[in-house]
């Protein structure tokens, strides 16, 4: 099942409500947001869990604290946890209030973030 699209929705509604300029991008199986051609954002669908979930980077400094809330734990697609990243449940985004502050923190710390290396042409 693809991800949900009233929550893509939400998110663009929640940059725009920021002033955030950003791209979208299909990956992972979901959609990214990208602002300033970083990965901030996405929404995706998680097979297992058999629902949608909130990517967020959002920085380590903020993970620990964003850990103890509702529906927060860490990003992790093989297995292994991914350093500043964290998966979000719809219990924890719900609310547009919830969603403003998982917004408000992966904007924060996207001046912070490291673009990914572009990979060269043959």
């Amino acid at each position: 099942m693809p991800y949900d699209e009233l929550i893509a929705d939400r998110i663009r509604q929640a940059f725009h409500d920021s002033n955030t300029s950003f791209e979208e991008k299909k990956m992972f199986g979901g959609l990214c947001f990208m602002v300033d051609n970083k990965m901030c954002c996405g929404v995706h669908w998680d097979k297992k869990k058999e629902t949608d979930l909130l990517m967020a980077r959002i920085g380590e400094a903020a993970s620990e604290d964003a850990m103890k809330r509702m529906g927060c734990h860490p990003m992790d697609f093989t297995g292994r946890p991914m350093r500043g990243y964290v998966f979000v449940t719809p219990d924890g985004y719900d609310l547009d209030e919830d969603l403003a502050y998982w917004i408000g923190l992966c904007v924060t710390f996207n001046p912070l973030a490291k673009a990914s290396a572009k990979k060269k042409k043959k």
